[in-house]
């Protein structure tokens, strides 16, 4: 089905869902609550979870409404491929999967497959939408969309736009996406059911693309501003695995931090100037003063209060050359106590 047309004779008649996070959720109790005629959901695997930020399943909403749902580890494994041509859909809902869907599978459902991101697309295509909404400070959007063999590049059914503030950690921007993921599809859906059919082209001059996150990108180098570290906390937080710092040889994850703007303090970047059992650890970074007001050993169970962990005078992070010389220096003594012992069996 091509873009220009405006409408189909009826709508879509058979619909599967896919994927594995809260957008996907809402996507399916959203079709439901239209009326939708979903016939099947493909649910990523449990065991899988750890793969996906934000997991959510899926069954528990296909099997009340007496929807037929297939469990996956592999979206584009020839099981899934069988079961979705036996449901023979005219749409297929890929939303919340990071996975990339294979060409064959694309080609089953008759008029296409829809896809979802959450940036104010063609803003912000790609991997890692929510931190990068964060660090960006700019607004994201519930898009849904009419997938093509590019990423995130396909033509418009609908984009509900949403504010980040520079408040906004990464919780808070997902939350507004649920928010706005609702209001998308009981704007849309009901269209769509009546047959309009008028998916918009993106503006490729005005394309981006933001690469893929892992958990090391969330390592807090104190000589930047504050206001850049803030932003990476902020970006990094839950669901996400966190910013990260280093106590001597200890992981400090720092889940929760505000700027200072009044306090007529300096310090070396990185080193804890006051402890304030209210307001927490007051850090100097390389421009400017951050409060640290929730962290957590990577080694411990909960997040705690900054007064029961840190120090006044202490200093976070890691000086390179300090740990390399330290490094040598025990390399040194190791390669003396070798040749002494290989001294003694002489």
């Amino acid at each position: 089905m091509t873009t220009q047309n405006s409408a189909l004779k009826r709508g879509p008649q058979r619909i599967v869902v896919a994927g594995a996070t809260s957008s996907t959720r809402l996507t399916l109790e959203a079709l439901l609550r239209h009326g939708a005629p979903v016939v099947g959901v493909l649910q990523l695997r449990p065991e899988s979870s750890h793969l996906v930020t934000g997991f959510e399943a899926l069954d528990k909403i296909a099997e009340p409404a007496g929807v037929d749902c297939l469990t996956f580890r592999n979206i584009n494994d020839a099981t899934v491929l069988a079961r979705v041509r036996e449901w023979q859909p005219d749409l297929l809902f890929v939303v919340g999967l990071s996975q990339l869907v294979g060409a064959e599978l694309l080609q089953v459902p008759t008029l296409g497959s829809v896809g979802f991101h959450p940036t104010f697309l063609p803003a912000g295509r790609g991997r890692a939408p929510l931190a990068w909404l964060v660090l960006d400070n700019t607004p994201g959007a519930a898009n849904f969309f009419l997938m093509d063999e590019g990423t995130d590049s396909g033509p418009l059914f609908v984009q509900e736009p949403f504010t980040v503030t520079a408040e906004d950690y990464a919780g808070d921007v997902g939350a507004k996406l649920d928010t706005a993921t609702v209001r998308a599809l009981d704007r849309w859906i009901p269209r769509l059911l009546a047959g309009e059919w008028n998916p918009q082209p993106q503006d490729e001059i005005l394309a981006t693309y933001n690469g893929r996150r892992s958990p090391e990108d969330g390592l807090i180098d104190w000589n930047n501003s504050a206001l850049q570290t803030h932003s990476l906390i902020r970006a990094s937080a839950d669901p996400h695995p966190g910013a990260y710092t280093w106590l001597s040889d200890r992981k400090l994850l720092v889940w929760k931090a505000h700027l200072e703007t009044k306090l007529p303090w300096r310090g070396v970047a990185g080193r804890v100037l006051l402890i304030c059992p209210e307001r927490g650890a007051l850090v100097q970074a390389g421009d400017g003063l951050l409060w640290l007001t929730e962290v957590q050993f990577a080694d411990q169970p909960a997040p705690q209060h900054p007064s029961e962990v840190l120090k006044v005078g202490q200093k976070l992070g890691m000086v390179l050359q300090d740990e390399v010389a330290s490094l040598k220096s025990r390399l040194s003594q190791l390669e003396k106590r070798l040749d002494s012992l290989e001294a003694s069996r002489e």
